[in-house]
């Protein structure tokens, strides 16, 4: 049987591997929608390929011209409104979230609000909103399906086990560009120098993210909800070679990890087919050749954002969504040489002291809470930058 399958964030990484997953996967998958933040040509040559019923694009000014561009029988969709009830209609099963940033937020919720699974690689929706949408998740009886390679990996290791059995969740780290480098080293850094990822190809933010360790301090926040585990259950080392995704530490002392070469396509693949395993585009382990795996602590001091993740679940209420805000608008800023790379953690370690907690008793209150983060964390850097 075919899983209708609608993705946002189709022209981004993760969007352009789903939709290789898709192609070998054929009839098992059928591509229904695709929503898009500004490549509008790309959009319309994945909605060409795969026959779309629709495409989204969230531009403005690429949306206008967007009708023009698609084939016969494709839906140009021009509001997030529609955008909402279109991943709610009868003929969608499965809804991938590849959306970077908040945009994903709504559409997500309207489809676990209808009852449509969730294949989710949008890390900021459980960090923004991580008990509204688990709430949501349960009261539907949906599944919420991590595509993260690390949230993936751990989903595969616990296998339904009983949370009493768990002693800890251990996530992978790659340690960036930068592990073992000085503080000193650090203040130097360029973006360019920040966006040479050593293990994996990914979109400018989140590799940004992931040389800071930022991306590590968003996976913790969203281990913490996906599993339903406590700060303290929560680990992270660093493996520079990426084989090992992530682990888990029973009370008896085993260990389960999930290894596997760096590739996004197979836990995106593993989300589309769950709970069936089908050959996949993943190559083989090479273990007939020489084979080394690294493991060391995390460097906290020259990369507090650990330590700043944690704190955020301790704190609760809204804070994680300061924590995430703050972030997103130091990133843009450093790309733009507008923030040190130190300095992308030490603006959202300053928002975070500066927040007043509020519960997030609802979607109005998270939002609210963000957009305040960003406002403040902009006046941050305009002071130091002055």
């Amino acid at each position: 049987m075919s899983q209708n399958v609608v993705i946002l964030g189709s022209t981004g990484s993760i969007g352009e591997s789903a939709l290789q997953v898709a192609a070998h996967l054929g009839d098992a998958v059928r591509i229904v929608g695709l929503a898009a933040g500004s490549r509008s040509e790309r959009l319309a040559e994945q909605v060409a390929e795969f026959g779309c019923k629709w495409a989204y694009i969230a531009d403005p000014e690429k949306a206008r011209g967007l009708g023009a561009r698609l084939p016969d029988g494709c839906r140009a969709v021009q509001t997030d409104r529609t955008l909402c009830e279109l991943v709610a209609a009868p003929d969608v099963d499965i809804v991938l979230c590849a959306i970077v940033g908040t945009a994903g937020l709504r559409p997500v919720l309207a489809a676990i609000e209808a009852g449509k699974d969730i294949a989710l690689a949008s890390k900021e929706v459980l960090v923004m909103a991580g008990a509204t949408v688990m709430d949501c998740v349960r009261r539907q009886g949906v599944r919420l399906l991590p595509v993260d390679s690390e949230h993936c990996a751990l989903f595969q290791c616990l296998d339904q086990k009983p949370s009493a059995e768990i002693s800890r969740l251990i996530l992978t780290a790659s340690g960036g560009p930068f592990r073992g480098a000085s503080a000193d080293d650090l203040c130097a850094v360029t973006p360019e120098q920040a966006l040479a990822h050593p293990t994996w190809n990914m979109g400018r933010k989140i590799t940004i993210d992931s040389a800071t360790l930022m991306n590590k301090g968003l996976e913790l926040i969203e281990a913490h909800w996906l599993f339903g585990v406590a700060p303290d259950t929560l680990d992270v080392v660093v493996h520079p070679q990426s084989i090992v995704h992530s682990m888990v530490e029973f009370v008896d002392g085993s260990i389960l990890a999930q290894m596997g070469l760096p590739d996004m396509r197979l836990p995106i693949q593993y989300c589309l087919t769950y709970p069936k395993r089908c050959p996949s585009l993943q190559r083989p382990m090479p273990f007939d050749e020489a084979l080394t795996l690294d493991f060391e602590p995390p460097d906290v001091q020259n990369f507090p954002a650990l330590r700043l993740a944690k704190d955020a679940i301790c704190a609760g209420g809204t804070m994680p969504a300061v924590f995430n805000a703050a972030n997103e608008v130091a990133v843009d800023a450093f790309c733009h040489d507008n923030c040190s790379f130190p300095g992308i953690s030490c603006t959202v370690d300053a928002v975070m002291q500066a927040h007043d907690i509020l519960p997030a008793s609802g979607l109005d209150s998270i939002l609210a809470a963000d957009a305040w983060a960003r406002r403040y964390a902009t006046e941050c850097l305009g002071v130091v930058n002055r």
